[in-house]
């Protein structure tokens, strides 16, 4: 039987060995590597052909999110399971859109985190204690979305603020991408890139990123999944 190949990314020493020790104690689980930074472990996961990356959603340099992000744009057959402090269903949202399969809180139990490894390497999701497949995922997300932008949106208003290239910033921001990400992209400044974030807050009448995000998918602004997810998908 082949081993699940796993790296563990997580910037706190203690934490990081205690997943691994864990997970060393599975007989068809293999911890390939570590890393305690964002960008070593884009590095390490680009060449250590791993099946599951568990990722602290807070790390220097490249957060979990982002590193997820470049996974799917990669086309990476990594599989993203996404550790947090922090239990917050916008950032699940944004999440499962960057490409993660799973997201868990940080004190979720040894054998829960085995659980869920099992079913990412089957091809499900996993949010909190809760399984999915895809199209039940697709589901939560839509579900999940309308309730978080209802207190601060009017679903039924088609019209928005926006101008054409906030609009394409808002997109970029729907993606996961940094502010410096989305200057490459466009071929404009970072300064640029966040004055038009600053003003798409402003105008949308929400606190952050994420929420603008939430707001763009209520309204149809930009689509569930990107095409390169879509693509992704039909590949396995």
């Amino acid at each position: 039987m082949d081993r699940i190949k796993i790296v563990v990314v997580d910037d706190h020493p203690l934490f990081r060995q205690g997943v691994v020790d864990a997970l060393s104690l599975e007989d068809d689980l293999e911890v390939v590597g570590q890393a305690a930074s964002g960008q070593e472990a884009l590095d390490l996961l680009r060449n250590a052909h791993a099946d599951i990356a568990i990722l602290d959603v807070n790390l220097p340099e490249l957060n979990g999110q982002q590193i997820t992000r470049q996974l799917t744009l990669d086309r990476s057959p990594t599989r993203v399971i996404l550790l947090t402090a922090y239990d917050d269903v916008e950032q699940v949202i944004h999440a499962m859109r960057a490409g993660a399969y799973a997201y868990c809180a940080k004190d979720v139990e040894p054998q829960r985190l085995v659980e869920v490894i099992h079913t990412v390497t089957r091809g499900g999701y996993y949010v909190g204690s809760m399984a999915y497949d895809q199209a039940g995922i697709a589901r939560w997300l839509e579900e999940q979305t309308e309730k978080a932008v209802r207190p601060y949106s009017d679903p039924g208003d088609p019209f928005h603020p926006l101008s054409g290239r906030e609009m394409e910033v808002l997109e970029s921001v729907t993606l996961g991408k940094s502010n410096k990400e989305i200057a490459s992209d466009l071929g404009i400044s970072h300064q640029t890139v966040k004055n038009h974030v600053t003003a798409i807050l402003r105008k949308l009448g929400v606190d952050d990123r994420t929420q603008a995000a939430v707001y763009a998918l209520k309204r149809g602004w930009v689509r569930l999944y990107n095409e390169d997810m879509k693509s992704t998908s039909a590949e396995e």
